[in-house]
């Protein structure tokens, strides 16, 4: 157990955020993308592990399905997915044989690939790391999270969306994080409102201001709300490049502003 503090690959990296939601379906792999373009648009190094190993997303998202994993010395060496080499991507897709494969195994197993991710990825030099884990409180979260403490700082950011059943489950999530000590950086309201493609009014389309009440009653940073961009999400759908369309979108100012908060929230290096 003493070798989990030894810094190894993670030695290089400045500063860990786990984006958790309390359910599926409230767009954490699009947030945990968007906040690291976001934070690469800040003039940050970014890594993203993606370690919903069920929902592994965020390779079709940045158009990285099907790339190859190499090994080094020092471990699996992550896929770049921008030319400029700022942001580089972990995800247990570029394990499966088939992008549609499911991961039909157990808990244990599940575990054992999350140590691995942490201990054998050779990020190198990194201001942020994005970690994306699956929605709920399950057992591969206290797994990341064991797996993570030793690297301080270790921050979370968790998403909800407006209606009451997405924030009651956000609720957990929160009450999770107390409980394992973990640092709330804040909560974020994802699809809050329907942005016009046409006129560019926000609508909206569920009911409001859930996330920010949320944080309010929990005593935790209201980071901000992000509507829902159509363009954007047909451009994940048509695999576009969603690196170089997410500036023109409105989500982006949104984002941008997140991104600016956790950057002022965080010590200038760790400790």
């Amino acid at each position: 157990m003493e070798a989990a503090a030894e810094p190894g690959n993670l030695a290089g990296v400045q500063h860990i955020i786990l984006v958790l939601s309390g359910k599926g379906g409230v767009g954490k792999s699009t947030i945990s993308t968007e906040l690291a373009l976001a934070l690469r648009q800040a003039g940050k190094k970014v890594g993203i592990l993606d370690v919903d190993l069920c929902g592994p997303s965020i390779p079709r998202m940045l158009r990285a399905q099907g790339k190859a994993v190499h090994q080094c010395d020092g471990g699996w060496v992550p896929v770049f997915v921008d030319r400029e080499q700022s942001i580089s991507l972990m995800s247990v897709g570029f394990l499966l044989e088939q992008p549609d494969e499911a991961v039909v195994w157990r808990g244990p197993k599940k575990n054992a690939l999350i140590k691995q991710f942490v201990s054998d990825v050779a990020w190198g030099q990194l201001d942020y790391l994005v970690v994306d884990t699956p929605p709920g409180t399950s057992d591969e979260h206290m797994a990341a999270v064991e797996a993570l403490r030793p690297y301080r700082p270790l921050g979370a950011l968790v998403v909800t969306t407006p209606q009451a059943v997405s924030v009651g489950d956000v609720r957990r999530e929160l009450t999770f994080c107390r409980k394992t000590g973990l640092r709330v950086l804040g909560v974020v309201e994802n699809m809050s409102g329907f942005t016009c493609p046409h006129c560019a009014e926000c609508t909206s389309v569920f009911s409001r201001g859930g996330g920010e009440e949320l944080a309010r009653l929990a005593g935790v940073p209201f980071l901000g709300s992000v509507p829902l961009d159509p363009a954007l999400t047909r451009s994940l759908e048509e695999g576009r490049d969603f690196i170089q369309e997410f500036p023109g979108s409105p989500a982006f100012p949104a984002l941008a502003a997140i991104a600016q908060k956790i950057l002022d929230a965080m010590p200038a290096q760790a400790s």
